[in-house]
């Protein structure tokens, strides 16, 4: 074999051995790329599925279930809280409503509440603990405590004023708390509820208030859960703000009459049909 045959196999060779890297390295680089991407899937997907949207949504497309429609007839400052959105009103003094999605996990943590203090939120201003001094009113949490010992901040968070109105004792001890316990466990049965709960006030009763801000005390109290598991369903409860014993049972109402009680579109952004069957049902039997 002479010398420029032997130069022209070693061309041949080299470039052969170029062609091979270049290939090795579209393929590293495509496997890396689609890696990437299904990780950024993964990452979507999973924050997406936690609130209920299928795996082709992007984050900005999450729809906040609990969020009810928005207020004209009434003051309305819409505050997020890292595990609630409250809507707060400048006049009564008092939340209109306050609303979260819970979910299984967020039943279950270590944070504890006794180092916590009713403060005035920073946001909106308004009543603080000397409204509530001799009130004979206790400081009832509308997003529960209970909720949030997931998170410190949550926790915390429960404690703005803008989260509590005042409300009797036995309301606020017995009733009240069991419907907040069988919300957590209807949470870890279902996987997550949508809850929207506040205040009613009756046109037909005197306003009473308490505290130099004047908050108003509510005649009653609402709250009305979603599940969306299995076709969906709802139910809501009213409490009348008087520490007269009630059974779960009795409180209960569809969250249709919910609706009529507080002027509230709650559940808006579900789908027509299934918000009109969900709302105009309410067996606590079916939970």
């Amino acid at each position: 074999m002479n010398r420029r045959t032997i130069k022209k196999n070693l061309r041949g060779l080299a470039f052969a051995v170029m062609l091979l890297a270049f290939g090795t390295t579209i393929a590293c680089g495509q496997g890396t790329a689609v890696r990437s991407q299904q990780a950024a899937d993964k990452n979507r997907n999973t924050t997406t599925a936690k609130h209920g949207k299928s795996n082709t949504a992007t984050v900005k497309s999450i729809v906040q279930y609990e969020l009810p429609a928005k207020l004209t007839d009434r003051p309305e400052q819409i505050v997020r809280r890292k595990a609630y959105t409250v809507s707060y009103n400048s006049t009564t003094k008092c939340p209109n409503w306050v609303a979260w999605h819970l979910t299984k996990e967020h039943t279950y943590g270590k944070v504890q509440r006794s180092n916590e203090k009713f403060i005035e939120d920073p946001t909106t201003g308004g009543p603080d603990n000397y409204d509530y001094i001799n009130s004979r009113y206790d400081r009832g949490h509308m997003c529960p405590a209970g909720d949030n010992k997931w998170d410190a901040t949550a926790m915390t968070e429960t404690f703005y004023f803008s989260n509590i109105c005042p409300q009797n004792h036995n309301l606020n001890k017995y009733e009240w708390n069991d419907l907040e316990m069988r919300c957590r466990e209807w949470a870890r049965r279902y996987g997550s509820v949508d809850i929207v709960c506040g205040p009613i006030y009756l046109d037909n009763n005197a306003p009473q208030h308490i505290g130099a801000s004047k908050v108003r005390v509510p005649d009653a109290f609402f709250k009305v859960v979603l599940c969306r598991k299995n076709g969906g369903k709802a139910i809501g409860f009213y409490y009348k703000n008087d520490g007269k014993k009630v059974s779960m049972a009795d409180a209960v109402r569809t969250v249709d009459q919910i609706e009529k009680l507080t002027g509230i579109d709650f559940f808006h952004q579900l789908d027509d049909t299934t918000e009109s069957r969900v709302e105009a049902k309410a067996n606590i039997s079916d939970w």
